[in-house]
């Protein structure tokens, strides 16, 4: 068994490249999520292609998927960001973001929801349809949908536990 995460993900891939070229068989696996859907396994994947190694895909669950069918909001044509940018380019995306039709999924981390949602509510509006889906498939999933003025009351007035899609309705 071998590490590879968000931590090591650069240094690790030509070690894992060159066993699988002296014919080790490698699979790559999740603790939560199909690896490279927010999680690493997109630089590996990319690697093995650019090395003429075949690879094959057995996707695991995926939060996004029954948070965007769970959220109501149109599901014909979306876009997934995944996580924001922490700093550097945030603000930038966001008002961006703004101005997109499409319902967008994002992901975030309990510690940092409040704050996202805040910056939501800035800039796409208070009364903006949203959804939010915490612990899908687990024994405390929950889903909340309402306005992000709403969601926000909400989530405010309560302990925030759990990872979070976040489901955004376009811009109309």
């Amino acid at each position: 068994m071998h590490s590879h995460h968000m931590h090591n993900e650069h240094k690790t891939i030509a070690s894992i490249v060159q066993r699988i070229k002296h014919g080790e068989t490698i699979a790559l696996i999740s603790d939560a999520g199909t690896p490279a859907i927010s999680d690493p396994g997109f630089l590996l994947t990319r690697a093995c292609i650019e090395n003429h190694i075949e690879i094959e895909c057995l996707p695991g669950a995926t939060a996004f998927v029954p948070a965007l069918v769970n959220s109501g909001l149109p599901n014909d044509k979306f876009i997934f960001e995944g996580f924001l940018p922490v700093k550097k380019g945030r603000q930038t995306r966001l008002t961006l973001l703004a101005e997109e039709t499409r319902t967008m999924v994002f992901y975030e981390s309990p510690h940092k929801l409040i704050k996202t949602l805040t910056q939501f509510s800035d800039y796409f509006g208070n009364d903006r349809l949203v959804s939010i889906s915490r612990e899908l498939t687990k024994l405390y999933e929950e889903t909340k949908r309402g306005t992000l003025k709403e969601v926000l009351t909400y989530f405010s007035s309560k302990p925030v536990k759990g990872e979070f899609v976040i489901v955004v309705a376009g811009k109309k």
